[in-house]
C-alpha cells in the first residue's frame, strides 16, 4: 500500500505543481473549481445524500456559485468568505470534541453536513484564488501554501510511524498520534521558512510566517480529522476510489480545505507586502 501511495503521489505532485505555476489565475481557478466540484460530490455522498439526481442538482448549484464568485472575486465578498471559512474550522474543533453529534442518518443531520460542505469548499477556493493573484509571486505563494500542507502530511506520517505511541483522537482516527502532530509541525514550519526566505521574507516577517505556518498545519490536522469523522459516520474507509492507494479526491484535499483559508487570511492580516 505504501508503494502504491508513493507512485500515485509521484504522478499527482508534478501535475499539481504545473497547474499552480504555469496557467494564469483564470485557468487555475477553473481547474480548481472542477476539482472542488468532484470533492463536493464525495462530500454530499458522505453526508448521506444517496440520490444521484439530488447530488447532480447540488453540483450544478455549486458550479453556478463558483462562476458568481469568480465574477466578483475582487469585491468585499472574498474577505467575508475567508472569515467564514476560518470560523467554520474553529467550530469544527468543537465538533471533534463531540464526535457523535450528527452521526444519525437523519434529514436534519444531512442538511447540516451539506451546509458544512459549502463552508469547506467555497472559502478554500476563494483562498486559493486570492493567494494566486497576490503580487508579486502569487503563483509561488500558492505553491508554498500547498507545500506546507504536503510537508506536514509527510512529517506526520513518518513521525507517527516511528515515534507514535499516544493516540491523538482514537475514537475518530485511531492511526493518528501526537508524535505525528509534532512531526507535521516541524516539517510544515521548516518548509514555510525556507520558502519564505526564497520569496524574500526577512526579519520579524519570517518569524510571523513561521507562526502562520504552525496555525496552518494545526488547521490541516483538523481538516484531516473532520473528514475521518465524516467517513466514520458514513461507515466507509475512503471518500472514493479515484486514486490508487489514496482513496477519493476528498481524501487528498481534506487537509488543504482547512489549511488554505487560514493561510490566506493570515497573509492578509500580516500584510507581508510580498
Amino acid at each position: 500500500m505504501l508503494l502504491q501511495r508513493i507512485l500515485t503521489a509521484l504522478v499527482l505532485a508534478p501535475l499539481a505543481i504545473l497547474i499552480i505555476l504555469l496557467p494564469p489565475t483564470g485557468v487555475f481557478a477553473g481547474i480548481v473549481a472542477l476539482a472542488f466540484l468532484a470533492a463536493w460530490w464525495e462530500w454530499a455522498q458522505l453526508s448521506g445524500l444517496q440520490s444521484h439526481a439530488w447530488r447532480t442538482v447540488l453540483l450544478a448549484v455549486a458550479a453556478a456559485v463558483f462562476v458568481l464568485l469568480w465574477r466578483g472575486h475582487a469585491t468585499a465578498l472574498s474577505p467575508l468568505l475567508l472569515a467564514a471559512g476560518v470560523a467554520w474550522w474553529l467550530l469544527a474543533c468543537l465538533w471533534l470534541r463531540h464526535f457523535a453529534f450528527a452521526a444519525a442518518p437523519t434529514r436534519e443531520n444531512r442538511r447540516l453536513k451539506l451546509l458544512a460542505g459549502a463552508l469547506v469548499i467555497f472559502p478554500t477556493w476563494v483562498a486559493l484564488v486570492s493567494i494566486h493573484t497576490r503580487a508579486p509571486h502569487g503563483h509561488w505563494w500558492t505553491l508554498l501554501a500547498l507545500l506546507i500542507v504536503w510537508a506536514s502530511d509527510i512529517g506526520a506520517y513518518f513521525s507517527g510511524r516511528t515515534f507514535g505511541r499516544r493516540k491523538l483522537a482514537p475514537q475518530i482516527s485511531p492511526g493518528k498520534t501526537w508524535a505525528g502532530v509534532y512531526g507535521a509541525m516541524v516539517a510544515g514550519v521548516l518548509v514555510a521558512e525556507v520558502g519564505g526566505w526564497l520569496l524574500g521574507v526577512r526579519g520579524t516577517a519570517l518569524l510571523a510566517l513561521a507562526l502562520l505556518a504552525a496555525l496552518t498545519v494545526a488547521a490541516s490536522i483538523v481538516g484531516d480529522l473532520i473528514e475521518s469523522l465524516m467517513k466514520r459516520h458514513a461507515q466507509v474507509k475512503d471518500s472514493g476510489t479515484l486514486f490508487p492507494g489514496h482513496g477519493g479526491l476528498l481524501d487528498r484535499l481534506d487537509s488543504v480545505f482547512a489549511a488554505l483559508p487560514v493561510f490566506a487570511a493570515g497573509l492578509a492580516l500580516l500584510e507581508l507586502g510580498l
